[in-house]
């Protein structure tokens, strides 16, 4: 029965390449590629045997380590594993379960990266060839990693298929994707540090790494070769019983898989009160409002304007605040300000063809561009106030909170009126309902671009009265500029707000039609 599910698999496979021949050129380029990896990777295995034994230890045990995590971590945050032969496939057989998981880790080991993975772990026994025990027992060692990472795999994803099977759990797993390529430059920062100091941190890193589940098992080899049989004897039960603990998760998320396969998705939801809609008062606006607001919650789309809020922080910290200027993440409160005001200037596009429900109830214009602003503005006031007086709580400069509130309000009233006239006059090609907020349509990213550039400067050059006041008061350190700044930036800002909305509805009310039109050729 292993026998012939393993054959299946690979036949399967062959199958699925004769008749995607690109599909087939992409496998060979994957193989030529982890051939090219596992030559390099062979060859420093080896190269370590004629330095110290400390520091291949420490390259060991980090190495694997991460093998262990990648393998674990990234099937369950891209597209998946090769499921070729996929549990759900053979839910209707009647296959033993102990049956299923040696097949399908069998499998797992004979694909490309699982036959890569294991020529260089078994490599690890030449970093030792000068200590033959230590040779032996790393080929122990390499084949008990090795199984770790590949059940490691299956078994997170197994567990996970429950909830992953959804649209909203797809959009997840990008954002989870999305938000450490936004902080690739914080990483790099923090790792170019970390390695001026790498002789005396990463030793000491790899010491606790080498207690973990992921690092204990690399470990074992090197411990022999310094004279330490207790601690590698430790080490090694740590890495069977992480190896016996992914295997028993991953047989109970099979059994869960095979006994309850994932249906379509059903609504089951049921009525329960109004939501939202109970909350606004019962005008037009307030229903805008309440419809906004769940979108804000709901759609994906939405919240991935919301995932650069938390880490702006972090990365002016990072290259400013973390050398000291503390004072630099006063710039926080103002740019999340003006990227909280902007993500409204794509609502019309965003609703897509349900905007008719707008046209057909007979909705103002102004009532539209109102509830949109009170929706954004329920998380949006208080998060931009909240960052400014807690970056100044931070940095100690108290003095300057009037200016940076006159500053940080004068953006958002601004821009809360430029969203509002920008969106009742253009649409822009965004993706549609229940679409990866990721997807780009073609053109669509051009336009894009240039309009947010072009919304940015109408609300630059708007806001230079309360900036240029803050600026001044700072620098010639004046209290008085900045107070003044504050009242020019609720009074200015107000009143651009105002006539934003009203213009905006004006001319909502006029090209309303043309504006649907112009959606239902975005589908």
């Amino acid at each position: 029965m292993v026998a012939t599910l393993v054959r299946l698999r690979f036949l399967l496979l062959a199958n699925s390449l004769k008749k995607k021949p690109w599909q087939l050129v992409a496998v060979v380029l994957g193989g030529l590629y982890g051939l090219g990896l596992l030559v390099g990777a062979v060859a420093l295995l080896f190269a370590l045997s004629f330095g110290s034994i400390e520091f291949a230890r420490t390259v060991t045990v980090l190495a694997g380590a991460a093998l262990i995590i990648g393998w674990t971590l990234l099937p369950v945050l891209t597209s998946g594993i090769d499921q070729t032969v996929d549990s759900a496939r053979l839910a209707t057989f009647p296959i033993p379960l102990n049956t299923l998981v040696l097949s399908l880790t069998i499998s797992g080991v004979l694909g490309v990266p699982g036959i890569v993975t294991l020529v260089a772990a078994l490599a690890t026994a030449g970093t030792w060839w000068k200590h033959p025990v230590s040779a032996l027992i790393a080929v122990v060692c390499a084949v008990v990693g090795v199984l770790t990472c590949v059940i490691g795999s299956r078994m997170l994803v197994a567990l996970s298929s429950r909830i992953g099977a959804g649209r909203r759990a797809r959009e997840a797993k990008g954002i989870l994707i999305f938000v450490p390529l936004l902080l690739l430059g914080p990483i790099i920062l923090w790792l170019s540090e970390m390695f001026r100091d790498a002789p005396n941190l990463l030793p000491r890193i790899a010491e606790i790494v080498s207690w973990t589940p992921f690092g204990a098992i690399w470990a074992v080899p090197a411990d022999v070769a310094l004279g330490n049989p207790g601690r590698a004897a430790l080490e090694f039960l740590v890495g069977l019983a992480t190896l016996a603990a992914f295997l028993l998760l991953w047989r109970w998320g099979l059994a869960r898989a095979l006994e309850t396969p994932n249906r379509s998705a059903q609504s089951t939801s049921s009525a329960r009160g109004l939501g939202l809609f109970g909350v606004f008062s019962g005008t037009p606006s307030g229903a805008v409002a309440a419809r906004a607001l769940t979108y804000w919650i709901r759609d994906p789309r939405y919240a991935q304007s919301l995932i650069t809020v938390p880490l702006v922080p972090v990365l002016i910290f990072v290259y400013a605040g973390g050398n000291g200027n503390l004072a630099a993440l006063n710039v926080v409160a103002p740019i999340i300000a003006v990227l909280l005001s902007m993500s409204i200037y794509t609502d019309v596009s965003y609703d897509n063809t349900a905007f008719a429900l707008h046209l057909q109830s007979g909705v103002s214009g102004r009532a539209d561009r109102v509830g949109r602003v009170l929706a954004l503005a329920v998380f949006a006031v208080p998060i931009s106030i909240g960052l400014a007086i807690a970056s100044v709580a931070v940095s100690g400069t108290w003095q300057v909170l009037p200016g940076l509130l006159g500053i940080t309000i004068g953006v958002l009233l601004t821009g809360f009126g430029v969203s509002s006239l920008v969106s009742g006059r253009f649409v822009f090609m965004v993706p549609a309902p229940g679409e990866s907020p990721f997807t780009s349509k073609p053109g669509g990213g051009v336009s894009l671009m240039l309009s947010t550039f072009a919304t940015w400067g109408m609300v630059g050059v708007l806001v230079i009265p309360e900036v240029a006041l803050a600026i001044i008061g700072f620098a010639l350190d004046i209290p008085l500029l900045g107070w003044l700044s504050l009242l020019v930036g609720l009074l200015l800002g107000s009143g651009l707000m105002v006539i934003g909305i009203r213009q905006g509805g004006a001319i909502l009310d006029r090209r309303g039609p043309d504006l649907l039109a112009t959606l239902q050729t975005h589908r």
